[in-house]
């Protein structure tokens, strides 16, 4: 099973306590977004849990307790920005959140630490010569600390009324507005020793040298713990892309452990976060000692499923040793 640490809240900065506590109890407990009543509970033994990926613009809390998940194959989509207050109002200084960065990778690897320099917006504060100039200062401040960086360019997200594109002052990014950013960015991450894929896109940017990514990656997930991982427990088959996400996203299926409404970093462009007053209600309920990343399992109203251990092909994936079945890779 691959854990997903979380699109839709910052784990590494608002809630590593709580992981950290789930880890040790060795499950965690999951509402369905779409069906709040359903909960699901899922194991996060090591002999289970075949990699987690973690989203995070700051994982500073979590620096001093990297050993606590020393069982675990793990890597990072890593969001750092050229954006200031205007549009990310909750973050620290850049140049701490860089010092930072470079200090996950130096502990697990430049592999393990994806950069994401996304979601590009093009607006009066943010021009395409800006992002370019910011992307080749950034790239070379985190030259040997990546191998890889992920775009993306702004999605209108509407929810009761509220629109991104409003919410930062842009009206989206053109196709040109977009092959141009897509070909700086390329020609400077190659200068840099860094590949470049795309996050849930529909342009073909494959003639600059950039590919459409999975963010959640079972062949990446693969290459770190040498192994196959396979839907089927008996016999190899792939792990299948998530049909919870929308058509252009390619990621390895996952369970997302998150729930929206609970990052208080206060970014304009967030999907995740609708409103102030649910933000400040969910993050009250967000309680370190909770099986829910926010508020509590009511046996009377909720409806448990229990998955530790069916081993069913929803919420499983299975590892195979390379030297078992595959001694060639």
């Amino acid at each position: 099973m691959i854990i997903s640490a979380s699109r839709r809240t910052d784990i590494p900065r608002f809630h590593i306590d709580w992981f950290l506590n789930r880890v040790r109890a060795g499950y965690v407990d999951v509402r369905n977004p779409l069906f709040p009543g359903q909960v699901s509970r899922y194991s996060l033994s090591p002999a289970v849990v075949d990699g987690i990926v973690f989203w995070t613009k700051d994982p500073a809390p979590l620096m001093g307790r990297l050993d606590e998940l020393a069982a675990y194959n793990c890597y990072f989509q890593f969001t750092l920005t050229p954006y200031g207050p205007d549009i990310e109002p909750g973050l620290p200084d850049k140049r701490q959140i860089v010092a930072t960065f470079k200090e996950l990778s130096a502990r697990i690897g430049a592999r393990r630490v994806i950069w994401r320099f996304d979601p590009l917006l093009v607006n009066r504060g943010h021009t395409v010569d800006d992002h370019l100039r910011a992307f080749a200062a950034l790239a070379g401040e985190l030259e040997g600390f990546t191998e890889r960086v992920v775009i993306s360019f702004i999605d209108d997200y509407r929810s009761d009324g509220r629109s991104v594109y409003a919410a930062v002052g842009t009206t989206g990014v053109s196709r040109d507005q977009q092959r141009r950013l897509a070909g700086g960015i390329a020609a400077s991450a190659r200068d840099h020793g860094m590949t470049v894929a795309t996050c849930a896109e529909t342009i073909d940017l494959e003639c600059l040298g950039i590919e459409r990514g999975r963010c959640v990656d079972g062949r990446l997930l693969e290459e770190l713990g040498a192994c196959r991982l396979s839907r089927l427990k008996g016999r190899y088959e792939a792990v299948p892309k998530d049909k919870a996400q929308r058509r252009e996203c390619l990621c390895t299926e996952s369970i997302d452990i998150g729930w929206p409404n609970t990052c208080a970093h206060g970014c304009r462009y967030c999907y995740a976060t609708t409103d102030a007053d649910t933000l400040r209600r969910n993050l009250a309920q967000c309680d370190p000692a909770g099986t829910l990343l926010c508020g509590a399992f009511d046996p009377a109203v909720d409806k448990l499923t229990d998955h530790r251990g069916t081993g069913d092909a929803r919420d499983r994936s299975f590892k195979f040793a390379t030297d078992e079945l595959f001694p060639d890779l």
